[in-house]
């Protein structure tokens, strides 16, 4: 069979106008915000979450980073994700408690002993089936819920030994009941403001303590505007990474495990970070002339009992506990 050139240019030319109809796989972005600076466990573990998601999917998922706030805080990361941008982000478990209650006890206070803890319920048949009701009744999607972010102390400008010392302290906390109801019944006035705007609101008094972990007080610079630390440790902060649906469906299948398998497993890391870099973080802390100290967690403890019946998570206690084995 002989072609000529004529016969040739006319092939081409199907062949491109066969191409041009069929549909091209084009990659997914998905746009992941923390309110957290770049070099925190968790900002750590974004970079590598993406670098790791776009080798492991050939680029047919790519992950953006912003840190810093720069998509907003965390409710307006979560809000934009459910009206569908690609957008997702890392937050507290207990945001989440307005569309499915039970996500609350991630969040209850001494509830948690151990990282291992908190990693092995959040990968329980239990916990899963909470993120697919979540799904369901917010459009937002869980992918994993192993960032651990660590232990919450109190942060104040007098000593605190009990939660008396705590009265009439305006401390900012995270806008979710279950922390709210904890510092109230620490002894302190619970004060929800964005993260973004504690290190200001404690330079001007506009609130007298804050609550946080030890990467995040170093990294926000608050021992500039704190002189004490009081190891309370009274909420594991662990965290979740979670995107809004419509992005996450636009997603393959085979894609999407691979994404939740890296992410599980990249939480592992950046939360292997927290408890390396926290225990630095303190000391430097206390380097900076702020006065880190320990104090008995029994009054703390005997006193936050109460939240648990308050917000009706007796219930999911027993299930961690049943969880757990203890």
């Amino acid at each position: 069979m002989k072609f000529t050139a004529k016969t040739l240019g006319i092939c081409a030319v199907l062949a491109g106008a066969l191409a041009a109809g069929m549909p091209v796989t084009a990659a997914t972005t998905l746009r992941i915000g923390t309110v957290l600076a770049p070099n925190d466990p968790m900002g750590q573990g974004l970079e590598k979450f993406k670098l790791d998601v776009e080798k492991a999917t050939n680029g047919d998922v790519i992950i953006e980073v912003f840190h810093n706030s720069q998509l907003g805080d965390t409710t307006e990361m979560i809000d934009q994700a459910r009206a569908g941008a690609g957008i997702g982000t890392v937050t507290d478990v207990a945001r989440l408690s307005s569309f499915v209650p039970s996500l609350a006890i991630m969040s209850a206070p001494f509830l948690f002993d151990t990282y291992e803890q908190a990693d092995k319920f959040a990968l329980s048949d239990e916990y899963i089936a909470w993120g697919d009701e979540l799904r369901e009744k917010s459009g937002l999607v869980m992918i994993a819920s192993n960032w651990y972010q660590g232990a919450r102390h109190a942060l104040t400008q007098k000593p605190v030994k009990s939660p008396a010392d705590l009265a009439g302290v305006r401390m900012r906390t995270i806008g979710a009941p279950v922390w709210i109801e904890t510092i109230r019944a620490m002894g302190a006035e619970p004060t929800p403001i964005a993260w973004g705007e504690v290190y200001t609101a404690l330079q001007l008094g506009t609130i007298d303590g804050a609550e946080a972990q030890p990467t995040a007080i170093w990294n926000a610079k608050l021992y500039e505007v704190i002189k004490n630390v009081t190891k309370t440790g009274h909420i594991q902060l662990v965290t979740a990474l979670v995107v809004g649906a419509e992005a996450w469906d636009e997603i393959s299948p085979e894609n999407q495990k691979i994404v939740r398998d890296l992410a599980v497993e990249d939480g592992r890391y950046a939360s292997q970070l927290t408890i390396e870099l926290g225990e630095k973080a303190l000391e430097d802390v206390a380097a900076s002339g702020v006065e880190v100290s320990e104090v008995d967690l029994a009054p703390f403890k005997e006193a936050v009992k109460p939240v648990y019946k308050q917000l009706d998570l007796e219930a999911e206690a027993a299930i961690v506990n049943k969880v757990l084995g203890r």
